[in-house]
């Protein structure tokens, strides 16, 4: 037999039995006996105290708050995401209540901006979102549809909405400079609205010869602004004038 072979056998035989002799010291006796995994670990979780009573308990008590959350956005949310562990309350209800979220920093763990969660999840930014109010003044937690649904592009486009409703274009629909694909409302960026490119876009108000109310601000599209975009020195949501004409 080769010697690099003799070498092989003896490295081979080697590993096996450092194998063996960690396995005695490291795998738990008790490992193999139902499966892959300690079977005395059963006996460990059973001895541990119940702290969660489960959905179908809370259903036994609560069938009027199970028949509305039940055709709500949180019906696949379990009762004890927001109230906490709740088996002390399920033997003894009316000496431990279960936890209330009642402020608007719990909420915000799921519904707070965040761009990493899926597209068309319902999200806020706390701080400009009815800032200051409770979020259960204006959502039943059980039921949380908005009282009003937001209209247009207002759902998602809060801050442009409040700021273009204190303007001069306060009244104009946002499809009228933007045209949004229907898909934009599911998946928005990867479809997205467009926007004006030319002069001319903002001349069909605001030109000499546009046909529009003679309250609307005229210019003279081809020499006001010397060439430059529109939105250069008018912002569109609150489109003031950056500097006053002298006399």
């Amino acid at each position: 037999m080769p010697q690099q072979v003799k070498r092989l056998i003896v490295v081979f035989v080697a590993l096996i039995l450092v194998f063996f002799v960690i396995r005695s010291f490291l795998v738990p006796p008790t490992f193999g006996e139902y499966g892959h995994y300690r079977a005395s670990s059963v006996k460990e979780i059973l001895s541990q105290n119940i702290k969660y009573a489960g959905e179908v308990v809370c259903e036994e008590c609560h069938d009027d708050i199970v028949e509305i959350k039940s055709g709500s956005y949180h019906k696949r949310l379990s009762c004890e995401t927001c109230h906490g562990p709740a088996y002390e309350h399920s033997q003894a209800p009316d000496e431990y209540t279960p936890y209330i979220p009642s402020k608007r920093d719990y909420c915000s763990l799921c519904h707070g901006y965040n761009p990493s969660r899926p597209t068309g999840f319902p999200q806020i930014d706390p701080v400009k979102h009815n800032p200051l109010r409770p979020c259960i003044k204006c959502h039943n937690p059980h039921d949380p549809t908005p009282p009003e649904v937001p209209k247009e592009c207002k759902g998602c486009h809060e801050e442009i909405y409040r700021t273009k409703i204190l303007s001069p274009h306060a009244l104009l629909n946002c499809t009228e400079c933007h045209k949004a694909p229907e898909e934009h409302k599911i998946n928005p960026r990867a479809f997205r609205p467009t926007k004006p490119s030319s002069r001319k876009f903002c001349g069909k108000c605001h030109s000499k010869e546009a046909k529009v109310s003679e309250e609307i601000p005229r210019v003279d599209i081809i020499y006001h602004g010397y060439g430059n975009l529109c939105w250069e020195c008018h912002y569109p949501h609150f489109p003031e004038a950056h500097t006053t004409k002298k006399e």
